[in-house]
């Protein structure tokens, strides 16, 4: 959809920019990487276990294995005494045969060669049975979700070493005006690795000349291509005249507030982002453009949206759709911005949504859906 630019010029929907961006887009294919350097990456498909763990019982607790219905009775008035010496078993340790409970070191007495049990217990107690940690025929991370530490103790368990997820190359091309990468630059590399993306050359930079941008178009190859500055009308603004003259600029003007002077195409068939260089334009730029196009290429499952009532209204522009910031009240979501994004209201925000551009905004009290801004 098309929406008239205050200039006259027409300005791309953002649905018809990320249909130009995501048409034929598949996920890149999988490779593996040690557990050191899996976390945030998404996980692609893993192997099934060929068995149930733990393959054996094993004690959770450090202490004395027995045949729980050996000990039925006992106490420190009654205590049982057996007639062979009790095993002695670690945290992980197989159970030995014929036992199925560990007593703490506190409940059995060892006088000389005489051992008092002083305790009774049940079938199980202190001991993790056999298959109740992760089920034979199911992978130990499941696939489609950003690896978290926590996603790491079942694969450990399993004895995986590698894994296999998809993290897809981004080229993150600086429009320098002067020397070192922006902020904004930093920023959309941040998240962009919080996404899942590796940066493999790091942050580069070019001039602002229309040669200069084409030959660092040229420099290299990646799954996503994203340029930050050079976007707007300023006369050294040349980033849309460099993509036209590679033959990959698809639109220049996307309706969506802030980050309209953002400009997207395909350079050889790869997705081509240029954000503007002001950080706020450039973070909703990342968000409303570029994390979907990592989602794809990572084939991430479907972002959970939290769902609150809104503690006050949101207006929108018909036209353009605005990018909100929002703050988690009590039960319900404060809005902090929208369409601008005043960097105090960055750093306070829990969570974001976009408005269509068919939509006015949303009245108080409202129930709408939005994205964790962090870890999200």
């Amino acid at each position: 959809m098309m929406f008239a630019r205050p200039n006259g010029f027409a300005l791309t929907g953002v649905e018809a920019a990320l249909a130009l961006l995501l048409d034929g887009l598949e996920p890149v294919a999988p490779v593996e990487v040690p557990l050191i350097e899996v976390a945030g990456c998404v996980a692609a498909g893993q192997p099934p276990l060929a068995q149930a763990l733990p393959t054996a019982d094993e004690a959770v607790i450090d202490g004395w294995a027995f045949a729980a219905a050996d000990l039925a009775g006992a106490s420190a008035y009654s205590p049982f005494v057996p007639v062979s010496p009790p095993s002695w078993v670690e945290v992980g340790q197989p159970m030995p045969v014929g036992c199925d409970c560990v007593l703490e070191p506190g409940l059995v007495e060892e006088i000389g060669p005489l051992v008092q049990v002083l305790a009774e217990a049940v079938p199980g107690q202190g001991v993790r049975r056999a298959g109740t940690d992760l089920p034979a025929g199911h992978p130990p991370v499941a696939a489609g979700r950003p690896v978290s530490p926590a996603d790491l103790l079942p694969a450990r368990r399993a004895g995986v070493i590698r894994l296999q997820v998809r993290r897809p190359s981004l080229r993150i091309i600086d429009i320098a005006a002067s020397d070192g990468a922006s902020s904004a630059s930093e920023t959309v590399a941040e998240l962009a690795r919080a996404a899942g993306a590796s940066i493999p050359a790091g942050i580069e930079t070019t001039g602002r000349a229309v040669a200069d941008i084409v030959a660092a178009l040229d420099a290299g190859s990646a799954d996503l291509v994203v340029l930050v500055g050079g976007t707007g009308a300023g006369r050294s603004d040349e980033v849309a005249a460099a993509l036209a003259a590679h033959g990959a600029l698809g639109a220049h003007g996307i309706a969506m507030a802030p980050g309209r002077t953002t400009a997207i195409g395909r350079l050889r068939g790869i997705p081509a982002i240029a954000l503007p260089g002001a950080p706020d334009q450039a973070l909703a730029g990342f968000l409303v453009l570029v994390l979907p196009v990592i989602d794809r290429l990572t084939a991430r499952c479907p972002r959970q949206a939290e769902t609150l009532p809104l503690a006050r209204k949101i207006a929108s522009s018909i036209g353009v759709t605005e990018l909100v910031l929002l703050r988690r009240g009590d039960r319900s979501w404060m809005p902090l911005a929208a369409g601008t994004l005043p960097l105090q209201c960055v750093a306070a925000a829990d969570a974001w949504l976009t408005v269509g551009a068919n939509s006015e905004g949303f009245a108080a009290g409202a129930e709408v859906s939005a994205f964790a801004l962090r870890n999200g």
